[in-house]
């Protein structure tokens, strides 16, 4: 990938509707931007890959399987989807679980987001990311404007440490740098789709 390179990315074929006529778009993070504009650019290009990744398939696609694993695309949605509502509208400011999260008895079923996303259709499980994110953007804005990246959040570890929004935005880098990689590889099993520049994909 050509780390010059820093125009936004029109990705045909991948959005909300999942029809093959809506779009996504990928943007790289400046080249020498401040702090805020360069954590919050990665961010949005990891979220930006990964729905490259997830977009345009059926269910078929986002229940397949890649050997002895079970998680599917499907379950990376449903999942992330859950991880953007916890980290920043009830780690950082204290919020309640939203449906379905608050609805979930998670001490029986701790894994529920990854099983249960086999049941839901691809414009459910991509609406639900999709106003995940949307939600946690408009989060993060309100933060950085009361205190910017060393704003406290209302969550605290055992040792009574609060973690800073900086802290916060790059734990969740590290979890979608993880799942793009699993993306990856699913989505290449089930159609072929590689690559980490979609300006280079067939």
């Amino acid at each position: 990938m050509d780390c010059t390179r820093t125009q936004t990315v029109r990705i045909t074929g991948y959005g909300s509707a999942m029809d093959g006529a809506s779009e996504t778009f990928v943007t790289e993070p400046p080249v020498a931007g401040s702090e805020v504009d360069t954590v919050l650019g990665e961010l949005e290009r990891l979220r930006g890959y990964f729905a490259w990744k997830c977009g345009g398939l059926d269910q078929a696609g986002l229940t397949a399987r890649l050997g002895p694993s079970t998680m599917t695309l499907g379950g990376l949605l449903k999942h992330l989807a859950a991880v953007e509502d916890n980290q920043f509208s009830v780690k950082l400011y204290g919020a309640d679980a939203e449906p379905p999260w608050n609805t979930i008895d998670w001490d029986a079923d701790p894994d529920w987001e990854w099983h249960s996303a086999a049941s839901d259709s691809p414009e459910q499980l991509m609406s639900l990311w999709q106003a995940a994110v949307a939600r946690s953007r408009a989060l993060v804005a309100g933060a950085l404007a009361d205190g910017g990246l060393d704003r406290p959040a209302a969550f605290t570890w055992p040792d009574g440490r609060a973690p800073s929004l900086r802290r916060l935005l790059m734990d969740m880098i590290e979890e979608y740098g993880r799942h793009v990689g699993h993306a990856d590889l699913i989505r290449e099993s089930v159609d072929g789709l590689v690559g980490e520049d979609p300006r280079d994909a067939g």
